[in-house]
């Protein structure tokens, strides 16, 4: 038993469990789980609260830009998609649901366009076996064509059959019993005013998104659930919002601009939760699209880029002209740069967060250093998936310009590609800006927020802590920070 003289001279391993080594004497750290016989498992959980101070700065700097994305969404909010006469173009066309009720196979050379009659009344007229697998095999040769029986299954002509050849080179073939999408065209002849224009595929991708959302569920748990709930807000935001007030004449840019932060807004807080670690994240990511806008704004104008370049974009001109092609290939930039860069500023923050928890006495730039070091490895591999993934989307165009020789000069500065380049190095600048942007900003708000600022971190003891003023200065404020009652507070 030690004397109250000998008291101050106690090692630190030597005290009695359960209770924290005096307050005059801190042991020196040595790393994020600190020295001697005390330690702690690292807290990967919700971040402590913010000071008082530091929550009004922030709500002094997100509230206004809140009210403001509420308010361009009233002021933009569309009164549904204008109408037009449909043209009977691409996606612009009647389209009804249908089954293939039988294939047989015929001899090219003796097959029209269209025809009329039922199956087994074209089948003898052209000496083929009429129904099933037999008309499959009997009519099985070189330069066979399939001749289907499409069955119309909705709209007013339900029940009405057609036939549709089927080329032997042709890409997609026609199979008894699948399920088909049909176009209609009014004003054609009536043999001709239905014709088979994809698969329907409904129950696969059903199935896929049902894998996913369940994969997502077991794994993020309650997070997951969050996260599908803000995707689920993203495609109504998308579908009653941003597509509809951009067919209705608004400028695209304020629209992709008002729509993307409402997403921004939904997604990071239902996700991650109404805090100052959230808040951060918004910030770097507002910053990084705001920086994103500038750049293409400046370059899709430099290189004359006029955001009509195929069939697509050409037919929505053709039924809404006072659209801004140009204007709308930037908001395309925008929101295409939005969910990478959620990625991004919200591992930033989280990083900087982690590492200031596993060492309080992290000053403010040793926070910047090691979360950069974090950032440039996440930039990497970033800036690598958003090229590849834009060079994905573009490859079937990339073969054509591979097929025609061309040299790479030409092929990178000719308007198809030189759109995807812009769009693909525009989004790469505002990713890799996001980095030490989030970075800085979450190094400072954190290593701001100390305990002798008003927040739950201040000492419920009677005295001042010398320590705690130097929170971010020396490594003598890591017992007190790092010690039970401090530690508590990060619960």
């Amino acid at each position: 038993m030690t004397t109250p003289q000998q008291h101050p001279q106690r090692p630190p391993h030597q005290h009695p469990p359960h209770q924290p080594p005096p307050h005059e004497h801190p042991p020196p750290a040595t790393g994020p789980e600190g020295s001697g016989g005390h330690s702690h498992s690292h807290h990967h959980g919700p971040a402590a609260p913010a000071s008082r101070q530091l929550r009004r700065v922030i709500t002094a700097v997100l509230v206004p830009f809140a009210v403001a994305v509420v308010v361009g969404l009233v002021v933009l909010w569309p009164g549904g998609v204008p109408g037009h006469e449909r043209t009977g173009v691409g996606f612009d066309r009647q389209t009804q649901q249908a089954t293939v009720t039988e294939v047989v196979r015929v001899d090219c050379a003796s097959v029209g366009a269209g025809g009329g009659g039922t199956g087994a009344e074209r089948a003898a007229a052209e000496g083929a076996p009429a129904g099933g697998a037999s008309a499959e095999k009997s009519g099985a040769g070189s330069g066979a064509c399939k001749k289907a029986t499409v069955r119309v299954d909705t709209g007013k002509d339900k029940g009405r059959t057609f036939t549709e050849v089927v080329q032997p080179d042709q890409t997609r073939q026609l199979h008894q019993g699948e399920k088909v999408v049909v176009s209609y065209e009014p004003s054609a002849p009536k043999n001709l005013q239905y014709a088979v224009t994809d698969v329907k595929r409904t129950l696969p991708m059903v199935l896929l998104a049902g894998i996913f959302a369940v994969a997502v569920v077991v794994v993020g748990r309650m997070r997951g659930l969050a996260a599908l709930i803000s995707l689920a807000v993203s495609f109504l935001l998308l579908s009653f919002f941003i597509l509809p007030a951009i067919l209705q004449g608004s400028n695209p840019l304020a629209v992709a601009v008002v729509g993307s932060s409402a997403i921004m807004l939904i997604a990071l807080y239902m996700c991650h939760g109404l805090s100052a670690r959230t808040s951060v994240a918004v910030l770097g990511t507002l910053i990084s699209l705001g920086l994103i806008g500038v750049l293409g704004s400046v370059f899709l104008g430099w290189a004359a880029l006029t955001g009509n370049t195929d069939d697509s974009t050409g037919l929505i001109h053709g039924l809404y002209p006072d659209i801004d092609m140009s204007g709308l290939l930037l908001a395309g930039v925008i929101i295409g740069s939005l969910g990478v860069l959620d990625d991004v500023t919200v591992t930033q923050t989280s990083a900087v967060w982690e590492l200031h928890e596993a060492n309080p006495a992290l000053g403010r730039r040793a926070l910047y250093r090691a979360g950069i070091r974090i950032g440039r490895d996440h930039i990497a591999s970033v800036v690598n998936t958003l090229v590849l993934a834009y060079a994905g989307a573009a490859l079937p165009l990339l073969l054509l310009f591979s097929v025609a020789r061309s040299d790479v000069g030409t092929v990178a500065t000719s308007e198809l590609v030189a759109e995807e380049i812009v769009r693909t190095l525009v989004g790469s600048i505002g990713l890799v800006a996001s980095v030490p942007v989030t970075t800085a900003l979450a190094a400072l708000v954190v290593s701001a927020d100390r305990p002798d600022a008003g927040g739950p971190a201040t000492p419920p003891h009677g005295g001042t802590s010398p320590a705690g003023d130097r929170l971010a200065e020396g490594t003598a404020a890591v017992p007190s920070a790092r010690g039970g009652r401090g530690r508590r507070r990060k619960r």
